[in-house]
């Protein structure tokens, strides 16, 4: 057995072993009597419960050949947004192969099973929402479901409240292309395997994988696209691909589906596509083209010639602001779900903050309790408004965005932005985890958290002159970790203290400037990445004392928020890679190696890989 092409069935990551089942489906073309199916419920699901119904439901759609496997790495950092869902087609990934007939794999049916399942799992009492996330075929599947201008068997596609299209599929094989596939089809199957077979020979450095991520993709990203392709079974990848071609008759496509850039054209939700700058199998033009459609219509109905797309900072302030007008809402919903937004959530928050019972540790009581109140999400209205956004990664992106270890975190970073800025805000981790952090910093559970962190960090930075220690904040009352302990056991080590924590200090830094380490505040919010221009003003604030220092003075500089983790490592890492050279990976691990278990939320992590590897720096 090929030790590259390792079986599914045995090797599936934890977060997808433990979180699939195999399902029999009956819809009107076939029975499907073992699919595989993921499905993860957010893990606060009821705690985020409130006014407007459950958090979206996302689906996962693969494409041809693809499976539930490929979407690995991006549920890796999802599944902490909302509930997360996807399967494997008949025959692909974990899916037994079966029925094995021709008319059980067209689009039409196929579009049907996908239906079915997603509604199996969607909370249709709560009258659940679902964003629709697809690559590659997957997004033509993706935008039929959201499609509410065609049949569908159930009423899914009024409840799909955006749709996010990686390496987007807008139009069919050209008639020449089509007929020499047709004839493609026509040889026997035992033919097309030997075909594979020499296309293979060479494992990850055969054609059939250069195919995918090119010739000077790393080694790892052909080991895994050799194993996809090894996955892939030729008599499922025939019948979907055959379904697919549409026949020509004087020039036109008829059949198959020859509909994709209409189905497009007709949405009415959010729409997110991401391309990829060498993808030779869905090529960035096809961007263009479903821009071009959606732009040529509106929520009026199609040929008004508006003009849907816009920039990030238009769409954000379009999302942000109220809506009075029911009939900016989508008409087949009831009115009393159109008019329930964010506002009503955060209002609900707030009524339930001030009702906690106080208590004789109560955080009220400590002067030195932090106050970073949660930002409130701005209003936004249940069904969200039809938008069209799109990006092209930079090469050497191509058609393995979704799953390169180069670009995936980066596509997740831009997903979750488009998440929470245009469909919902409770969609932002930073949200979330603000919200569900209702009780006080210095409560006793929090304050035992606080006792059991490691105080300072080991020196980050190049290895022969590092510039950093993370700390977690000082506090006045603490018989260890308070200004005068650590003058006393740090003074000669560290020589600035930066607190980039929101809110007064829980400590005296005149403690600290008296024994002469120099104190600066530098303000963010919790839990939130921080800006742009928040970086660069911690860099111009870094490289200021570092002058200040001068050659003499070894001293490193302490950085700290509440527990010295994710903001702390965000800046850090930001000033490793825009000062010291440092690549944003290498930043990354250096910043874990000196202070375990390194940055701990998915979504800074994310947000650092789209600031360096797809925004630039200066962005």
């Amino acid at each position: 057995m090929d030790p590259l092409a390792f079986d599914p069935h045995t090797t599936d990551p934890p977060l997808l072993k433990n979180n699939s089942k195999f399902k029999s489906y009956k819809t009107s073309h076939a029975e499907y009597p073992e699919i595989r199916v993921f499905f993860r419920q957010h893990v606060k699901a009821d705690e985020l419960y409130r006014a407007n119904g459950p958090l979206p439901l996302l689906v996962f759609v693969p494409g041809l050949g693809g499976s539930v496997a490929q979407f690995h790495p991006l549920l890796s950092s999802l599944v902490d947004l909302a509930p997360c869902l996807s399967m494997d087609w008949p025959g692909g990934g974990r899916s037994g192969f079966a029925p094995t007939t021709w008319e059980a794999y067209t689009p039409e049916a196929l579009g049907e099973l996908l239906e079915t399942i997603i509604e199996d799992h969607r909370d249709k009492e709560a009258e659940q929402t679902v964003v629709l996330i697809g690559h590659s075929m997957g997004t033509a599947y993706s935008a039929w479901l959201a499609n509410t201008k065609v049949a569908h068997t159930t009423p899914l596609a009024k409840y799909v409240v955006g749709v996010v299209g990686i390496c987007p599929l807008a139009s069919p094989l050209n008639e020449q292309m089509t007929a020499w596939a047709r004839r493609l089809m026509w040889v026997p199957g035992w033919v097309f395997d030997l075909w594979r077979a020499w296309d293979g020979m060479g494992g990850p450095d055969s054609p059939s994988v250069n195919r995918f991520v090119g010739e000077d993709a790393d080694r790892e990203l052909k080991v895994l696209q050799y194993r996809y392709n090894k996955q892939s079974r030729t008599p499922v990848w025939r019948r979907m691909f055959y379904a697919w071609l549409p026949t020509y008759q004087d020039g036109k496509a008829v059949g198959g589906m020859t509909d994709m850039v209409a189905s497009w054209a007709d949405l009415d939700v959010p729409v997110y596509l991401i391309a990829a700058e060498k993808d030779t199998l869905t090529p960035p033009t096809e961007v263009d083209k479903i821009v071009e459609a959606m732009n040529k219509g509106s929520r009026n109905g199609a040929g008004t010639g508006k003009d849907i797309s816009a920039t990030d900072e238009e769409l954000a302030a379009a999302s942000a602001a109220p809506i009075n007008d029911s009939t900016s809402l989508r008409s087949h919903l009831p009115q009393t779900i159109g008019d329930i937004t964010e506002e009503t959530f955060t209002s609900d928050r707030k009524s339930r903050s001030r009702s906690r019972p106080p208590s004789s540790d109560d955080p009220d009581d400590d002067p030195s309790t932090p106050e970073e109140s949660p930002a409130d999400v701005p209003p936004q209205p249940r069904i969200p408004h039809k938008a069209v956004q799109s990006i092209v990664m930079p090469a050497p992106a191509n058609h393995t965005v979704l799953y390169s270890p180069r670009s995936v975190r980066a596509v997740a970073g831009l997903i979750s932005d488009f998440l929470a800025t245009h469909i919902t805000g409770r969609l932002s981790l930073a949200w979330q985890l603000q919200y569900l952090s209702r009780e006080g910093k210095w409560d006793v559970k929090n304050l035992n958290k606080w006792k059991s962190v490691a105080p300072v960090s080991a020196p980050i930075g190049p290895a022969k002159e590092p510039l950093f220690r993370a700390m977690k904040t000082l506090r006045e009352v603490d018989d260890v970790h308070c200004p005068s302990e650590f003058a006393a056991a740090w003074g000669q080590l560290v020589g600035h203290i930066v607190d980039i924590s929101k809110d007064q200090p829980v400590y005296d830094p005149r403690g600290l400037e008296r024994a002469g380490i120099h104190y600066h505040k530098f303000p963010t919010v919790s839990k939130v990445p921080p800006e742009s221009h928040e970086v660069e003003g911690f860099i111009q604030l870094i490289d200021s004392l570092r002058r200040e220092n001068g050659e003499d003075d070894k001293r490193l500089i302490g950085v700290h928020c509440h527990y010295g983790f994710n903001r702390t490592g965000y800046f850090i890492v930001c000033y490793l890679v825009e000062r010291c050279g440092f690549g944003v990976q290498e930043a990354i691990e250096a910043f874990a190696a000196a202070r375990p278990n390194g940055i701990r939320h998915s979504h800074f992590l994310d947000r650092l890989y789209v600031r360096y590897n797809v925004d630039g720096p200066l962005k």
